[in-house]
């Protein structure tokens, strides 16, 4: 299973930014799909997550602002980032795995997310 992650760039302070994840591998190995962050100095974070069938769970800090989803057909997850804030700047991981699984045993190399003026 491999992992791609896209997207990343500077974006100013209520911009909005959109992530994308390739993924390769069986429907079942990539079935729960997350993005996670790790800001300099800090431990990384679970962001959102998502199941195949598109169940969605959100971290209190982004819920209302970023929007989890996946096109199954190009197993491709997004991440619609709006209203970013300078406390958003972080390395974006996408990861993937099967129901259940803790950690997730697949993941990517990261795109950086800088949010400033």
């Amino acid at each position: 299973v491999q992992l791609q992650a896209f997207g990343g760039g500077l974006v100013q302070p209520g911009g909005s930014l959109t992530l994308s994840c390739v993924a390769s591998g069986s429907a079942l190995s990539i079935s729960n799909m997350d993005w996670s962050r790790q800001a300099p100095g800090k431990e990384r974070e679970l962001v959102a997550t998502i199941a195949r069938g598109g169940v969605t769970n959100y971290a209190d800090f982004v819920a209302g602002r970023f929007t989890i989803s996946r096109d199954n057909t190009k197993n491709t997850l997004y991440l619609q980032m709006n209203s970013l804030k300078p406390e958003d700047t972080a390395v974006y991981y996408c990861s993937a795995g099967p129901p259940g699984l803790r950690p997730r045993p697949y993941w990517g190399q990261g795109t950086q997310v800088t949010v400033s003026s």
